[in-house]
């Protein structure tokens, strides 16, 4: 295994003090960052968030998409529960990069849809592998989860690695005028489950 773990500290938030542990993956050169509250090692299915990194959406605030704030309720949420865990993945842009990712939003404001954008800069619709995911639970000794998400992939991904979802909790929030077009196309191209959002 490539993924290597390099240190822990922790990390007081507006949600609660947190203990953050950081990875390296020498196959990528990537670092993958670990948040925990609690005693995650019970054994008893651990409330996670797995999230990949979203610059636009988690740091500058972005309204096209609802990254930032599901990573802000899934922290919320921890702490109100005051156990779990949550995994912050370095595969922007569903895996395609930064810039590539703003290659395809100049694309979408052209009228492509994201996975449209993805798809004419030669990308899959999702480039994610969330193995690297699996193998950061594994370290904490967690077999088994309640996968906050509405992304089927990742539930599908992490079983196939190993991971038992207990439980999906869904993690809906922040639809604006600005990202419905992209949720609803998440919804209908990717199957991510939005029971919020009227397709169209």
């Amino acid at each position: 295994m490539s993924l290597k773990y390099a240190v822990s500290t922790r990390l007081p938030t507006p949600f609660a003090i947190f203990d953050i542990h950081g990875f390296r993956d020498f196959d990528t050169g990537k670092e993958h960052v670990a948040v925990t509250l609690g005693d995650i090692r019970s054994g008893e299915p651990v409330l996670c968030r797995v999230h990949s990194e979203c610059l636009t959406g988690d740091a500058l605030f972005s309204q096209r998409c609802d990254c930032g704030s599901q990573l802000n309720a899934a922290l919320k949420l921890i702490a109100e529960e005051g156990r779990g865990i949550l995994l912050y993945l370095r595969q922007e842009g569903r895996g395609i990069g930064l810039i590539n990712k703003l290659r395809a939003y100049k694309l979408q404001d052209e009228g492509a849809d994201t996975v449209e954008a993805n798809e004419r800069l030669g990308f899959g619709a999702d480039m994610r592998n969330y193995l690297v995911g699996a193998q950061m639970l594994g370290h904490f000794g967690i077999e088994s989860v309640r996968l906050m998400t509405n992304n089927p992939r990742k539930v599908a991904a992490l079983a196939r690695d190993g991971i038992t979802i207990a439980k999906r909790v869904p993690l809906q929030s922040n639809l604006n005028p600005c990202n419905t077009h992209y949720l609803q196309t998440k919804a209908i191209k990717l199957g991510h489950m939005l029971s919020h959002l009227k397709l169209q």
